[in-house]
């Protein structure tokens, strides 16, 4: 599986915003910090911002803030934000939107097969969150010294 850049960008951006969660983020500083292109993050963050994960204020000291705690934001609640569904094939969804196409879907081997990814995916990125993120990489404010 894979995700799409929209949902890439949108956890980058996330993390950066955790990092320093206690000022506000232009879109400016996001797009050329996380090297993302500026009309792509405008839409990413207004999804995010509807989703009710991120503020927005305008003017001088405006910018974006979290409106949740980085800990309280799952992977996974993002990448289906922004991706929909994750599921290999879209009869392995939790609810599917599309009928399975084999003769037999209660014993169809590759659906059975990608229903139990599907489900150890959302597994894991469901028990990860934005906190866990930031927790496991080191961030620019960050020393790092060489021996």
């Amino acid at each position: 599986m894979r995700i799409s850049k929209k949902a890439e960008y949108a956890l980058r951006a996330l993390v950066a915003i955790a990092r320093q969660s206690t000022r506000s983020w232009s879109i400016q500083e996001l797009a050329s910090g996380e090297n993302i292109p500026i009309k792509f993050l405008e839409q990413i963050l207004l999804a995010l911002r509807h989703a009710g994960m991120l503020n927005s204020k305008r003017g001088v000291g405006g910018g974006y803030t979290l409106v949740r705690q980085p800990g309280e934001i799952r992977v996974s609640e993002v990448i289906e934000l922004l991706d929909g569904a994750m599921a290999p094939v879209p009869c392995a969804a939790e609810k599917p939107s599309e009928k399975c196409t084999c003769p037999d879907p209660r014993n169809c081997a590759l659906r059975i097969l990608l229903t139990d990814v599907r489900r150890q995916l959302d597994k894991s990125l469901g028990g990860k969150t934005i906190e866990d993120m930031v927790e496991s990489t080191p961030g620019s404010n960050t020393l790092a010294f060489d021996i």
